[in-house]
């Protein structure tokens, strides 16, 4: 809106330059009897106040001067006008929004850093945008950027092996990382950065090949996704168990039907830590469903019977509906923390 109003202004003021020209060339042709070309150097120069090589004659050519003058004059300040208002104005609308957005980082908590913005990384932007789960893009990409923008999702103009981008990110108060570029080198200085100012942060990374996967896990990545294996993977379930495949990729979309996964650590402040689920009453008491159960040790027991019992720092991975898994959430929340 600004760049159009401040378009309507130069336009108005260069249709004022040729008016006061135009006027200025007349007036002085019938008053001075000069020729056209001598009228019109002559109204150029008065009105663009570079000043006159010979003194008007006259009564009416002294008051066409004055006027030619006084327009010229106001018709400059004008236009300075609006160049200061469309320069200012873009230098304090981007560094207001720069501070707003510095804001914006400043205040998240437990939320995700992306850094790449390239096919991957907006899929996985998309994903988080369906979760309504927080997070901040850092890529130096002007084209990533610019898509950014056109999505609305909060962005840093840095590299991610950096580490003031990175902080600049929120990586302090971050809940995951992923570093999704397309260079797995800049994935391994972004995995070795992002945990060394982090040992707790929750780092998943892409690969390309298996030396890659295994370099970022001695980096320090959590999990290693190679997205043409998995791609390969998929495909060929999509053949083998087509109804299978189908169902996986409903339910682990974000965007998918009712039915929604979610894990929640068990805690010894929740009361739950050395339960059973049927002590629990997980079922009854929320109508989720408990499907596995990642241990401490990190083994996984994928068919969890009604009699076994959960610690502290165990991980139940459950189905359900929203309303379900945010009634199981509670359920599994410290003891006097306040609903939502």
């Amino acid at each position: 809106m600004q760049d159009g109003l401040s378009g309507r202004r130069f336009g108005f003021a260069v249709a004022a330059l040729a008016v006061l020209l135009c006027g200025g060339t007349i007036a002085f042709r019938l008053i001075l009897h000069e020729s056209w070309l001598r009228s019109i150097y002559r109204a150029v120069v008065t009105t663009s106040l570079t000043g006159l090589d010979t003194n008007p004659q006259g009564t009416g050519a002294i008051l066409v001067t004055m006027v030619l003058v006084l327009g010229g004059v106001a018709l400059f300040a004008f236009v300075a006008g609006v160049m200061a208002e469309a320069l200012l104005g873009g230098l304090v609308t981007g560094a207001w929004a720069d501070k707003r957005k510095r804001r914006a980082i400043e205040r998240m908590r437990d939320h995700y850093i992306i850094c790449g913005y390239g096919r991957v990384g907006r899929r996985i932007a998309a994903e988080f945008r369906d979760a309504g789960a927080a997070f901040v893009v850092l890529d130096y990409s002007d084209t990533a950027l610019v898509e950014a923008r056109e999505r609305g999702d909060t962005f840093v103009s840095g590299n991610g092996t950096d580490d003031h981008s990175l902080r600049e990110a929120g990586l302090e108060t971050a809940r995951g990382l992923v570093a999704s570029s397309d260079s797995d080198v800049d994935n391994l200085y972004i995995v070795l950065s992002a945990r060394t100012a982090r040992p707790d942060l929750l780092i998943v990374a892409r690969a390309s090949t298996e030396d890659a996967a295994q370099k970022l896990s001695l980096a320090g990545a959590d999990r290693i996704v190679q997205p043409y294996l998995a791609a390969g993977r998929q495909m060929a379930n999509l053949m083998l168990k087509p109804q299978v495949s189908a169902f996986l990729d409903a339910v682990t979309s974000a965007a998918g039907p009712d039915l929604h996964f979610e894990e929640i650590e068990v805690t010894s402040s929740s009361g739950t830590a050395g339960k059973t689920l049927r002590e629990l009453r997980i079922r009854q008491a929320t109508g989720a469903l408990v499907v596995a159960i990642r241990q401490r040790d990190g083994g996984f027991d994928a068919t969890p019977l009604p009699d076994a019992r959960l610690e502290d720092g165990d991980v139940v991975i459950a189905a359900g509906t929203l309303e379900e898994l945010r009634a199981l959430e509670d359920l599994f929340a410290a003891r006097g923390a306040v609903a939502r």
